[in-house]
C-alpha cells in the first residue's frame, strides 16, 4: 500500500526521466567522482536468532547497515541504488544539509526510483552521532517505512576529538516482526514532570467526542534485537576491566520508546543526539525515544557476565538485550533491575539564565482523535491533520530569526518530536526551565508541555514531526518555509 505521499514526488520523477532511467542526478553531482559510500535499498534476511530469521528491506544486505563515517564539512558523495520495486527515501536524519538530498517528499527531495538509482552530495554537519533511515510512508503497510530494517549509523567525526575513552561500540535497538493491534499505549512513567489537568481535559473532550470509542491501531513486535541479533544470540561485547568504552546508542524503533542499563555498571551521558552536552551526568538507565540517541561512557570497573537490556522483561526475554563479558569472567550472563529512574534532559543542560526574547513563537496543541482514520487514531496539530495535497499546515520563518517552538500535548502518548535540517535548544520540559541542550529528538512526554528555540538559518522547506510511524503518516506532521 502507497500513499501519494511515498508516491508524489517519484511518479513525476519517473515520467520526465526517460533518458535518464537509471541515473538520477543531485545538486553538485558529479558522475564522473567516486562515490564516498555506496548504499543498496533490496530485500535481505535477518538472523536474530538461528530459529528466527526475518525477511525484510535492507542497506547493502544488513541490519544494521554499514556504519558510515564521514568528516565534517568536507563534501561527502554517496550512491543509493534501489533494488525494489517501489519508490525509495534515504533520509540523513540530523544533518543540517539542502532539502534536495535531505531525504523528505514533503521538502521536494526526489526518490530514489524502483531498480535505479541516485547520486547524491553533500557537506557532512554537525559532527558527532546521526543516522540514515527511509522516509516512506508506511499507513497501514507493515512492510514499508521503519518497520523495515533501513537504517543504519553515521559518525561525522569533529575538528577535534578529545578521545577521553578506550573505545567506541555503536547498538542499534531495533524490534522486527510487526503487527497490528487495539490499544497498547505508551507509559508515561519514563520522563520526569507531571501530566497538565488541563491537557487531561481536552484529551478526554476529543474522547467524548470521537465517533469511534474504541481506540485505534497500535503496532507491536514479536521480536526484538541489539544490532539484528536477540540476546544471547550474537557475539559479546568483550571488555576489560578499567576499560572505559564510549557506547553510541540509537533506538532505530517505527514506533517503540527504549530503554537499556547495564546492572551494576552506570552510563555517563556525553552527548545527546550527537551533540555534546554542557553537564555530563551518570545516570543508572537510558531512555530513548524513537530516533534519539545517546552517547555514553561506562567505566568496566564491575567484573562477570552482565546483561545490558531493556527494562521491560518481555521484550527483554525476546532479544532486546547483549551481553557484556569481562577478560577471564565466564557464567550465565545476569540481569539485575535497577531501580526505577525518570529520564530528565535537565540533568544535562545548565540553570536558565534566562533566554533573550525570540523573534516569534509557534504554539502547537496535540490532540489524537480515536480511530478516526479506518481503525487508525489520527492526530491534528492545533486542530489540523497535515494533508499532502494542501501542504498544510504551514508555518512561515523569516531566514535569521530565532524561533520558539511550544508543544502542548493533549494525551497521553510520549511524543519524539523531529524537525529536519535544523538542532534546537531545549529550553523548558517536564515543567523546568534548562539551557544549552541542543537536539534534533525530544520526548514530550503524555500531557506535558515543551519548549524549544531554534535559529532559521538553513532556508527551504522543513519538516517537523512525530517520529512515531504511525503519528507521522496519520496527520503528524506540519511544514517550516522560509519567506
Amino acid at each position: 500500500m502507497i500513499d501519494r505521499r511515498s508516491l508524489l514526488t517519484g511518479a513525476g520523477l519517473a515520467s520526465c526521466l526517460g533518458a535518464l532511467p537509471r541515473r538520477v542526478r543531485a545538486a553538485g553531482d558529479a558522475l564522473a567522482d567516486k562515490p564516498d559510500h555506496t548504499l543498496r535499498i533490496g530485500a535481505g534476511l535477518v538472523e536474530l536468532a538461528p530459529d528466527h530469521i526475518v525477511s525484510t528491506t535492507l542497506y547493502n544486505g544488513q541490519f544494521p547497515g554499514p556504519l558510515l563515517r564521514f568528516t565534517e564539512s568536507r563534501r561527502a558523495v554517496v550512491d543509493v541504488y534501489n533494488d525494489t520495486d517501489t519508490p525509495e527515501l534515504v533520509h540523513w536524519h540530523g544533518q543540517m544539509i539542502p532539502g534536495d538530498v535531505d531525504g523528505a517528499a514533503e521538502e521536494g527531495t526526489p526518490f530514489v526510483p524502483a531498480h535505479g538509482m541516485r547520486r547524491i552530495a553533500f557537506v557532512p554537519k554537525p559532527s558527532g552521532f546521526r543516522f540514515y533511515h527511509t522516509h516512506v510512508a508506511a499507513r497501514g503497510d507493515l512492510t514499508r517505512g521503519t518497520y523495515t530494517g533501513q537504517a543504519g549509523p553515521v559518525f561525522i567525526e569533529p575538528a577535534n576529538n578529545p578521545g577521553a575513552y578506550d573505545r567506541e561500540v555503536f547498538l542499534v535497538m531495533k524490534e522486527f516482526a510487526p503487527e497490528f493491534s487495539r490499544g497498547g499505549d505508551m507509559a508515561i512513567d519514563a520522563l520526569a514532570g507531571a501530566p497538565l489537568k488541563a491537557l487531561q481535559q481536552i484529551g478526554m473532550a476529543a474522547d467524548a467526542a470521537a465517533a469511534e470509542k474504541t481506540k485505534g491501531f497500535e503496532v507491536g513486535y514479536a521480536l526484538f534485537g541489539i544490532n539484528g541479533r536477540m540476546l544471547g544470540h550474537g557475539d559479546p561485547i568483550r571488555v576489560k576491566q578499567g576499560e572505559r568504552v564510549l557506547f553510541h546508542v540509537l533506538n532505530a524503533s517505527a514506533t517503540e520508546i527504549r530503554s537499556l542499563a547495564l546492572p551494576g555498571h552506570v552510563f555517563r551521558v556525553v552527548a545527546l543526539d550527537g551533540n555534546p552536552v554542557p553537564t555530563p551526568a551518570e545516570v543508572p538507565v537510558l531512555w530513548l525515544g524513537t530516533a534519539e540517541r545517546v552517547s555514553a561512557i561506562v567505566e568496566m570497573r564491575h567484573p562477570g557476565v552482565w546483561v545490558m537490556g531493556d527494562l521491560a522483561d518481555d521484550d527483554r526475554d525476546h532479544g532486546m538485550g547483549i551481553v557484556v563479558e569481562y577478560a577471564a569472567q565466564k557464567g550465565k550472563p545476569r540481569w539485575t533491575k535497577p531501580k526505577p529512574f525518570r529520564w530528565d534532559y535537565t540533568l544535562f543542560g545548565r540553570p536558565d539564565a534566562g533566554h533573550a526574547p525570540p523573534d516569534e513563537t509557534i504554539e502547537m496543541t496535540i490532540v489524537k482523535h480515536n480511530a478516526a482514520r479506518n481503525g487508525f487514531n489520527q492526530w491534528t496539530l492545533n486542530g489540523e491533520a497535515f494533508s499532502m495535497d494542501s501542504m498544510q499546515p504551514v508555518h512561515t520563518l523569516h531566514a535569521g530569526r530565532r524561533y520558539r517552538l511550544k508543544f502542548r500535548n493533549a494525551s497521553d502518548d510520549i511524543h519524539p518530536l523531529h524537525l529536519h535540517r535544523h538542532s534546537f535548544e531545549l529550553t523548558r520540559i517536564g515543567g523546568r526551565p534548562t539551557a544549552d541542550v541542543i537536539k534534533d529528538v525530544v520526548m514530550l512526554g503524555g500531557f506535558q508541555e515543551l519548549e524549544c528555540e531554534f535559529i532559521a538559518d538553513n532556508p527551504g522547506l522543513t519538516l517537523f514531526h512525530c517520529h512515531q510511524q504511525l503519528h507521522m503518516d496519520f496527520g503528524f506532521i506540519a511544514l517550516f518555509k522560509y519567506a
